[in-house]
């Protein structure tokens, strides 16, 4: 192999290649990365703030642009279009106990209906708790159940899979699990406390 030809195998990546490669470091990264985080993952002779301009350029107008962040960079939802992450801003509040254990108990014993909800609580269970894990797409109604009064059960959805990135509701931590991180408070069923009211939606 000539001096030429091993000169070759170590030249930078063509401009086109190097803006790919902080596209994707970009896209994979959690957090917002600096020219020297860039420079250090790509191939030596790289230019990573021509590419990042060239990128920049190429992201404007589009639903998602490039932003430096102080001495970062990172892709954010264009300016226009935060009305459309206002939903995902709810979900990720805090939600309280009470929301948290209804939300527990529809996932473990779904189907379920609001009084066996209560009956494992140990508590009354409001009707604007119910409301909000539906209004989030986390739980919705079931079938009625074929007994007096025909009482309509509760089930989690999809969202809810996806949200928490489980497969099936087979993929839940174990109930025991679930008590001994505070989650779910370990009632001895209904009759052990009066029914109260639930807490604040949010915590």
């Amino acid at each position: 192999m000539s001096d030429g030809d091993l000169d070759r195998l170590f030249d930078a990546p063509e401009p086109a290649e190097q803006e790919r490669m902080v596209e994707a470091l970009l896209f994979a990264a959690a957090e917002p990365m600096t020219l020297r985080m860039l420079a250090e993952r790509m191939p030596a002779g790289s230019d990573p703030k021509a590419a990042l301009e060239r990128l920049a350029a190429r992201y404007v107008g589009r639903g998602v642009e490039l932003r430096r962040i102080g001495e970062a960079w990172a892709f954010r939802t264009a300016p226009d279009l935060g009305f459309l992450m206002r939903r995902d801003l709810v979900e990720h509040r805090k939600l309280s106990r009470a929301a948290i254990e209804t939300l527990a108990i529809v996932a473990y014993h779904q189907p379920v209906t609001r009084a066996e909800i209560e009956e494992i609580r140990g508590v009354a269970v409001s009707k604007g708790t119910l409301d909000l894990l539906i209004s989030l797409d986390w739980v919705r109604l079931g079938r009625r159940r074929q007994s007096p009064g025909r009482p309509v059960t509760y089930v989690t959805t999809d969202a809810f899979l996806d949200h928490f990135g489980l497969e099936s509701a087979r993929d839940l931590p174990g109930l025991r699990d679930l008590r001994e991180a505070g989650l779910l408070a370990d009632h001895a069923g209904g009759g052990a406390e009066p029914p109260r009211g639930d807490d604040d939606l949010f915590g």
